[in-house]
């Protein structure tokens, strides 16, 4: 063959951009959206996007902060990574909140960032942010890619090292001349499974551990299971039941972990923390054999650790070593996939003490000091109408939240029966999350109920999202516990700092209804009890989205609080004063 003739051929080689790259790569993750901003940093992109006719959809939503919070909560939902695309400079930098919100509550993210011409990099060039430097204290992992050739293997890496250990987010920045740049079409061998060296997640737990967790369940009176999300992400709720049923072991939630234990089973306590019951807080202060499944034991959950539970041996599962002893010191840890040390433990048969005098010590006080509320003269009862919510939908909505008292009056009062409809900002409390969570809830699971239960305050960070709601006809039930305030901050004033409200209370807030009419949904207004229960019946029978403005009373508090500083003993707002 002359030299002519092979030239040709290398001529005939269609080439491709770093975008079609990325594209194709996407594709080949089986990726369903990508939520996004377009920008200029990202236009090659962009482009790739409309001429490739991608087979996946991009959701174009109206802040960066709502693409990101939109694809944390797919995560969420279906445990697979949510992707996220946005430009460089002002784009990223909108998007770290969301990054710190999914780093600390373990979303697997995949965020890909546009970045100036690798050229110009670090001259203050027009809309250039050092996104490397800014997410690594708040990533899993982050590249920058610095040749076309490497953009298949970092996106295979990206998805593996978000999905697999503890879940988490992963950036990757992407000069503009990156995705510009042509070049043949580059080959990534589909069943090459990724393996990185010094990453290596540990999935199965030490076996002498098992044996000294059984040993301890052998001769413990009074023990009880702390479930927290990594119940959920390992898709082990089903082996918790039969763990808990096995050995009638009380089960008590995080706020995260709601969902991954039937909250009407017997055997549970409810949330416990902060705002958790008092039956799930003194379980946890008078046991003897404490076993955490998947839980940080971050502080709005333990209290004062001096005096948490003080009497108990501790056994910590968790896939990630860093947690272990971090907070609350361990006496048996087990590092590993909750799925599949329940699975270990669940295989032995271990003869263990009669638990029914505990279990009954620990229904007097669900009976005698349950979570209780006071309903209101004026306005409605955030707690009675969340319950009435729970009653119409049967407990089989996706609930969606932003942070503070209605967060809190949700994990109160709707009782979750199922894994993975609760979607809410844990470790970060992050305003602005809920509405843009409701739309990732519902692209996840589009045959499901999803109420997006909101506060005014959190309500107003992010409602431009209400356009993507119309747009795509998501059959969205925003309900806005409308208090006229920033209820939580409001609450602690009153109770911490001598009454003193300061900057906590609205004097003007929009019309929600008309504000809704403006972006094409139909909005209902209920202001007291008597017309509640059947206007809110009539929302959840209508098709299509609907906003739903309920006032509250102002003053009302998330009761029972262990405060600041104090142990969860200490509990304060326990009964009616």
């Amino acid at each position: 063959m002359s030299l002519k003739v092979v030239k040709k051929q290398k001529e005939q080689v269609q080439q491709v951009t770093g975008s079609d790259i990325l594209i194709d790569a996407l594709t080949e993750q089986n990726v369903e959206f990508v939520f996004g901003y377009p920008g200029g940093a990202v236009l090659p992109i962009y482009d790739a996007l409309y001429r490739k006719k991608a087979s996946f959809q991009h959701i174009l939503t109206r802040h960066e902060q709502g693409a990101i919070h939109a694809a944390e909560s797919y995560a969420r939902i279906t445990g697979k990574p949510g992707v996220v695309l946005a430009t460089s400079g002002p784009g990223a930098t909108n998007l770290v909140t969301g990054i710190a919100d999914a780093m600390i509550d373990s979303l697997p993210l995949v965020i890909l960032t546009g970045q100036v011409a690798k050229g110009v990099i670090g001259t203050d060039a027009f809309q250039e942010a050092d996104v490397i430097g800014i997410t690594t204290p708040i990533t899993k992992y982050n590249y920058q890619v610095n040749k076309i050739e490497d953009l298949p293997k970092i996106i295979k890496e990206a998805f593996y090292i978000a999905t697999t250990g503890r879940p988490g987010p992963v950036v990757i920045d992407i000069p503009k001349n990156i995705s510009q740049e042509l070049s043949e079409p580059i080959k990534v061998e589909k069943n090459v499974k990724v393996h990185l060296q010094g990453y290596q997640p540990t999935i199965f737990p030490n076996p002498l551990q098992v044996v000294k967790l059984l040993e301890s369940l052998k001769h413990a009176k009074k023990p009880v299971v702390l479930a927290g999300a990594g119940v959920l992400f390992a898709e082990a709720s089903c082996e918790l039941k039969q763990f808990a049923e096995k050995y009638q072991l009380p089960v008590t939630n995080t706020l995260l972990g709601l969902g991954s234990f039937p909250g009407d089973h017997p055997l549970f306590l409810g949330m416990a923390g902060m705002h958790g019951t008092y039956a799930a807080n003194m379980a946890l202060t008078e046991c003897d054999l404490l076993i955490n499944i998947g839980a940080r034991f971050d502080d709005r959950l333990t209290g004062n650790v001096e005096h948490f539970a003080p009497n108990a041996k501790v056994a910590h599962i968790d896939i990630d070593p860093a947690e272990i002893s971090k907070n609350v010191d361990t006496e048996i840890p087990l590092v590993g996939d909750a799925k599949e040390v329940l699975k270990l433990l669940l295989k032995h048969e271990t003869e263990t003490p009669d638990h029914s005098e505990w279990n009954y010590h620990l229904n007097q006080y669900k009976k005698e000091k349950p979570l209780w509320y006071e309903k209101p003269k004026e306005h409605l009862s955030p707690q009675w109408l969340v319950q009435q919510i729970f009653e119409i939908t049967k407990g089989d909505a996706i609930v969606t939240t932003d942070v503070g008292q209605h967060q809190m009056w949700a994990a109160q009062y709707y009782q979750f029966k199922k894994p993975n409809r609760w979607v809410t900002s844990g470790g970060l409390g992050t305003m602005g999350f809920g509405l843009p969570a409701a739309i990732g809830a519902q692209l996840a699971a589009p045959n499901d109920t999803v109420v997006s239960l909101l506060g005014d305050g959190g309500f107003q960070m992010t409602l431009q999202e209400l356009a993507v709601i119309r747009e795509r006809n998501l059959p969205v039930k925003v309900i806005i516990l409308n208090n006229q305030a920033l209820g939580m901050v409001r609450q602690w004033q009153e109770t911490f700092y001598e009454k003193r409200i300061s900057e906590s209370v609205f004097s003007y807030n929009p019309d929600f209804i008309k504000l809704a009419e403006s972006y094409g949904i139909p909005g209902v207004l209920i202001e007291d009890e008597r017309s509640a229960r059947n206007k809110l019946e009539q929302v959840f029978h209508t098709d299509g989205p609907i906003v739903v403005d309920c006032h509250i009373a102002q003053s009302e508090c998330v009761n029972p609080m262990v405060a600041p500083g104090k142990g969860l003993h200490e509990m304060i707002g326990v009964e009616k004063e």
